[in-house]
């Protein structure tokens, strides 16, 4: 065989091989397969269902093979719960009768009648531990022994 025919041989078996290869690497990438075929078949899914175990302690009440003496059990602590009892602070009478506006900008004063004695107060005023932090027409808003009331008007 001439030199010229070999290489044209071994040039047309290398083209076989590498189309081949190629072949593979195209038909592994781009598969052309029927999806009906390979759905797997879809089960119910049903859950096992979980018998309760019976519960055990273990008593470790054996000599200690080190010391040589028992294991005494620990008492168990039992808390002892008291209850609370709140100190009912006695409800002030407190009676809104009314108001006058002077005219200024913080100029109203309101008529409160605290345990029997009237007095006239301004917001942020006190009077016999009664402090008034809010008025207006138809309620004012007084606090007393950390309570705080909301006080309609009376007639």
């Amino acid at each position: 065989m001439k030199k010229q025919q070999k290489t044209y041989l071994l040039l047309a078996l290398v083209l076989t091989v590498w189309g081949i290869i190629g072949f593979q690497v195209v038909r592994a990438i781009n598969p052309t397969t029927d999806e009906s075929e390979n759905v797997p078949e879809v089960k119910k899914f049903k859950p096992v269902e979980i018998k309760k175990r019976k519960e055990f302690t273990i008593v470790a009440d054996y000599r200690d093979p080190f010391l040589g003496t028992f294991e005494k059990p620990k008492p168990k602590s039992v808390k002892v719960v008291t209850p609370k009892i709140k100190k009912e602070t006695p409800k002030r009478n407190i009676q809104y009768t009314g108001f006058v506006s002077t005219g200024e900008k913080n100029g109203t004063l309101y008529f409160v009648t605290i345990d029997g004695n009237q007095q006239m107060m301004e917001v942020n005023g006190s009077y016999n531990e009664v402090k008034l932090l809010q008025g207006t027409e138809t309620y004012i808003r007084v606090r007393y022994n950390g309570i705080t009331d909301e006080i309609s008007l009376t007639q």
